[in-house]
């Protein structure tokens, strides 16, 4: 009963990945375009050293 609730989840899930992309809007600075690189249980990706102590904002784009 729990594993197919899980499975409708993520069906729902993907479904909703799928209907389509939602657009931001967001000013900066400077725009890197880089690809995540697999790192232990997680991702990782390398910025630029004068970008330390700034705020940055990270969108998924596929």
């Amino acid at each position: 009963m729990l594993d197919e609730k899980k499975l409708k989840n993520k069906q729902k899930l993907a479904s909703g990945r799928e209907q389509g992309k939602v657009k931001f809007e967001v000013y900066g600075e400077e725009m890197v375009e880089k690809t995540v690189k697999l790192s232990g249980n997680s991702g990782r990706v390398y910025l630029p050293p004068d970008w330390v102590g700034c705020s940055v904002k990270i969108i998924r784009i596929d």
